[in-house]
């Protein structure tokens, strides 16, 4: 093999194997701040993962909203057409939080069925609703939908 031939591919080799060395230890990285999300009917199905960091929404079922009378605790539940997810929550909620109304969580949801929430998001006007809560929804109708709830005799 000519020497410039074989100091080529000794280049191109190391830039190979450098590139995939930069791509794995960034995958690494942010294999921690991946947020999936998942509507509430794949938690009742439990096609869930459980103990890692997600993200999930729905509409917040009317009457759910139990607020503990002495501290920021707060639980409601979070239901789409054919699912319901129980989530417990510490802090203060957005303004736009209401009952009947769309919400995202994130958190992790744990072996006892409740998904622990770190953040809620709530929607910010009367027609729009995040991107996946609506395909959740499955209204068919994108990135619109409205939060017509199914009692599922809680």
């Amino acid at each position: 093999m000519h020497p410039v031939r074989k100091q080529r591919l000794i280049v191109v080799l190391a830039i190979v194997l450098l590139s995939s060395v930069a791509v794995g230890l960034l995958v690494f990285a942010l294999r921690e701040n991946i947020n999936l999300f998942y509507p509430p009917a794949k938690f009742s199905a439990d096609e869930v993962p459980r103990n890692v960091r997600l993200r999930a929404g729905g509409c917040v079922e009317p009457g759910s909203v139990v607020r503990d009378d002495e501290s920021l605790k707060i639980r409601f539940v979070l239901v789409d057409n054919t699912g319901q997810l129980t989530v417990q929550y510490e802090g203060i909620l957005p303004d736009l939080f209401a009952e009947g109304e769309a919400a995202v969580v994130n958190g992790m949801w744990q072996d006892d069925d409740v998904f622990y929430a770190d953040q809620v998001l709530a929607k910010h006007d009367e027609t729009y609703m995040p991107p996946e809560v609506a395909e959740a929804m499955g209204n068919g109708e994108e990135h619109q939908a409205t939060c017509e709830v199914v009692d599922y005799g809680s």
